[in-house]
């Protein structure tokens, strides 16, 4: 199980990456060959963007179901889920439902399709509904970024336990005790039924054949990609058009355009070799984010963060907050890359990059309300949006495939809708409590 967990969580890393640089490559060999507008848009961060969103789970899927089909065809699962049912009954589930949450700590959409190895359709169902609990391999951004701007660097016991680990460690078991109470409730309520009991035939050891584990995997990989990636790539282009239209150019560029020309005129007459070159390239840079931002704050998307403020005011969140929520519905890591446009850092932002998260927590540390210019950030704030993201449903490709697995969208929604009230009753309590006590 350790070698499972390890491979989908660090071992499809290189593929992810390098799927990810292909789907960045193809993107900029589409927008050199278009002028800037809305087609070039649609086809760079909506269609190439959501087509990349799909197939970058593809190689966790993959390493998954070959690891799974190994270990199916050579006897072990069966006795796995033996050993497991004992723990796993306690809060309803069944040992088969072990490994499916397990690989849900990767990433969720292999964890609910790995779900189908559970033949009883109530313990199948609720094991579905809880796998996105698990903290996934997308809320590290989130976790990693407001962690390292605002948990203070304090440790004990000679270091060995840090405020910064424990706060991370924190959100993971917030997730599995959420998970564990959740799956409880549900086979109490609405999945309620008797207990089936555990029979299951231990098949005898033997060497798994290389053609059915071949099958299993690429049958399942394929299915993933055909019959989701079409849905994920619809939900996709939708939240593009929203972060994109109305786009009126004639309320932005006149404030702004009169100061890129002339920087552009400064740094022609400035030599190739001028020491001054640097700087006057990262002023055009610094307004083309600035441009970038207004566009984003007057969209559809940047309205309605506007007009949910209110809602979310309780939870110590302004409007850019709210905003990089709502377009973090597609994929949770959506919502650091999201700040960092609404922040002036630009498209280009990676989340991924050590000194881009520097640059981003350096802006939000002096982010300020607009009616009041008191700091939007701090220790309550912070905690409040990783207890927001490690509960909330904001993942448009785990959804789809959720849909995928029940074949009702019944479900999909039921999980949106319980993780989204989780995750705002969830924030809200984190803030409200972490106002009223003493700093720390």
């Amino acid at each position: 199980m350790l070698v499972v967990f390890s491979a989908v969580f660090v071992a499809a890393d290189p593929a992810m990456v390098a799927i990810d640089g292909a789907v960045g490559w193809l993107g900029d060999a589409i927008g050199s060959t278009l002028d800037e507008g809305p087609l070039r848009s649609l086809l760079v961060d909506g269609v190439v963007g959501g087509v990349g969103s799909v197939l970058v789970f593809l190689p966790q899927i993959l390493l998954l179901f070959f690891f799974m089909a190994i270990l199916e065809d050579c006897g072990y699962m069966a006795r796995a889920a033996y050993l497991m049912d004992k723990l796993m009954v306690r809060v309803g589930l069944s040992g088969k439902s072990f490994i499916p949450l397990l690989s849900s700590f990767a990433c969720a959409i292999p964890g609910v399709m790995a779900t189908r190895v559970i033949e009883n359709r109530r313990d199948r169902l609720t094991t579905i509904l809880v796998a996105p609990l698990m903290s996934c391999s997308a809320r590290l951004p989130v976790y990693t970024v407001l962690i390292g701007a605002f948990i203070p660097r304090r440790a004990w016991a000679g270091g060995l336990l840090q405020l910064q680990g424990f706060t991370l460690f924190a959100m993971y078991v917030l997730g599995i005790v959420t998970a564990a109470a959740v799956a409880l409730l549900l086979k109490k309520t609405l999945l309620r039924g008797p207990t089936p009991p555990f029979v299951m035939e231990l098949p005898s050891y033997k060497w798994p054949s290389p053609t059915i584990v071949l099958y299993r995997m690429v049958d399942r990989g394929w299915s993933f990609v055909y019959r989701a990636g079409t849905l994920i790539l619809a939900v996709s282009v939708l939240i593009w058009a929203a972060s994109y239209y109305p786009h009126d150019a004639g309320s932005i560029d006149p404030a702004l355009a009169p100061r890129r020309a002339a920087l552009e005129t400064e740094l022609t007459t400035l030599g190739a070799e001028a020491p001054a070159r640097a700087g006057v390239e990262d002023q055009i840079a610094e307004v083309d984010h600035e441009i970038a931002a207004e566009y984003q704050r007057q969209s559809f998307l940047g309205q309605t963060g506007r007009a949910i403020e209110p809602l979310v005011r309780p939870l110590g969140w302004d409007w850019r907050i709210g905003c990089a929520v709502i377009a973090s519905f597609p994929a949770r890591e959506v919502v650091m890359g999201a700040l960092g446009v609404i922040y002036n850092l630009g498209q280009d932002f990676d989340v991924g990059d050590e000194s881009s998260r520097d640059r981003l927590a350096a802006r939000m540390q002096a982010a300020r309300w607009d009616d009041t210019q008191l700091a939007v950030y701090n220790i309550p704030v912070a905690l409040s949006i990783m207890v927001f993201f490690a509960l909330c449903a904001q993942c448009a490709s785990t959804l789809v495939v959720i849909r995928r697995e029940t074949n009702s969208w019944r479900w999909p929604l039921f999980t949106f809708g319980y993780m989204t009230a989780l995750a705002y009753l969830g924030a809200l309590v984190t803030y409200q409590v972490g106002m009223r006590l003493p700093p720390f």
